[in-house]
């Protein structure tokens, strides 16, 4: 392959990466992002990302599909959190989180967490091109509740993009889960909805002109499609495209400029480790995925709905449309964040859900009490 060859099959790696995801393009620069980019100080620097590890557990799917799940906690906690990750990442996206919220929260050991990957991504298994569906990812969430959770007991619920889809696929497939009735496998007690959407996705702009996003919305799936039969040259060249793949990544998962070099490496390694052709099957699900028939279900609950200002992937719209249907949720908007926001801004979201946790305890001893 001559060199010019080679620089354009970079360059299509990390175009690859961006049509399906935006910050699909982030590929093999980590030397870069902790280094010559970033003179400052990184105060992430010794962040041990990807090294929190919980109690392994390989839950069954519905199709067969080995799913891998990670348990923190009490087995007899009185309440249970089970993280939803999104699109291209893994469960150590909710690093922060995992790091600091029962150690800090009022919950103490009546604290539960529970992480999980999504078919194929991270560690769990590769699914079939026919169930690279949203609809099959809250499938897969039934089955991580029924494995990790006793009957009838409280759970909530926390979803990152796509996560978010899926909790919302879980509500539209089982709402018995959302009305606390005694005979449902578990009783969701509050959901929390960051950086996502309920449907409309294909008008996304990706933040470029809206012209060129016209030309680019209907050749992306074939495109994608293309590249994902050619999987193993394109995830070769991937590694090729490092400048683009580094300013692409900052520019459209992250809105803060003062992002820490390390968090941006952090992200794309998870990006890397997802094969083109997973982010292949799963980009025309995410582009038709339409819950909002199942906000209904969720609103049954406390919600909280987390969005970035300057979100590209799910614009900030996205979440305020889901708040404004929903009778009892809390809009909290990061005006100068991306949408990575578990990442970007961590304390936020740790904070939040810390609010909702807190929030459910009480009830849950009002219950007991009564």
């Amino acid at each position: 392959m001559d060199a010019k060859h080679k620089r354009r099959m970079g360059v299509a790696g990390a175009v690859a990466g961006l049509g399906a995801a935006g910050i699909g393009a982030a590929v093999g620069i980590r030397h870069l992002a902790v280094g010559r980019v970033r003179l400052r100080p990184d105060p992430d620097a010794d962040e041990p990302f990807g090294s929190l590890r919980g109690r392994p557990l390989t839950v069954t799917a519905d199709d067969g599909v080995p799913l891998h799940v990670e348990v923190e906690g009490p087995d007899d906690a009185e309440l249970t959190v089970v993280f939803c990750h999104g699109y291209t990442l893994n469960q150590d996206a909710w690093h922060y989180q995992r790091r600091d919220l029962a150690p800090r929260t009022a919950a103490g050991e009546r604290l539960r967490m529970v992480f999980w990957d999504q078919r194929s991504h991270g560690r769990s298994g590769r699914g079939p091109l026919e169930h690279a569906t949203i609809d099959q990812t809250g499938s897969d969430l039934y089955e991580v509740l029924r494995a990790t959770v006793r009957p009838g007991a409280p759970v909530v619920l926390a979803g990152h993009s796509m996560g978010g889809m899926s909790v919302m696929a879980l509500a539209d497939r089982h709402p018995e889960l959302f009305d606390g009735g005694p005979d449902a496998l578990c009783r969701v007690r509050g959901v929390m909805l960051v950086n996502t959407s309920c449907g409309d996705l294909a008008e996304m702009t990706l933040g470029l002109p809206l012209a060129l996003m016209k030309v680019v919305r209907p050749i992306a799936p074939s495109a994608l499609r293309g590249l994902g039969r050619q999987a193993r040259m394109v995830d070769r060249a991937r590694v090729l495209g490092a400048d683009l793949a580094f300013v692409v990544t900052r520019r459209m998962a992250f809105a803060d400029k003062h992002v820490s070099p390390s968090v941006v490496d952090f992200l794309e390694q998870m990006i890397r480790a997802t094969p083109i052709d997973v982010i292949a099957e799963f980009y025309p699900e995410l582009v038709g995925h339409d819950k909002a028939a199942a906000l209904e279900t969720v609103g049954r609950v406390p919600v909280l709905v987390l969005v970035g200002g300057r979100d590209r992937l799910t614009p900030a719209a996205h979440g305020r449309r889901i708040a404004e249907s929903l009778p009892d949720a809390e809009l909290v908007e990061v005006d100068l964040a991306g949408h990575v926001l578990p990442l970007e801004y961590p304390g936020v979201v740790t904070g939040s859900l810390r609010r909702l946790v807190d929030r459910a305890l009480p009830e849950l001893e009002e219950e007991q009490g009564a």
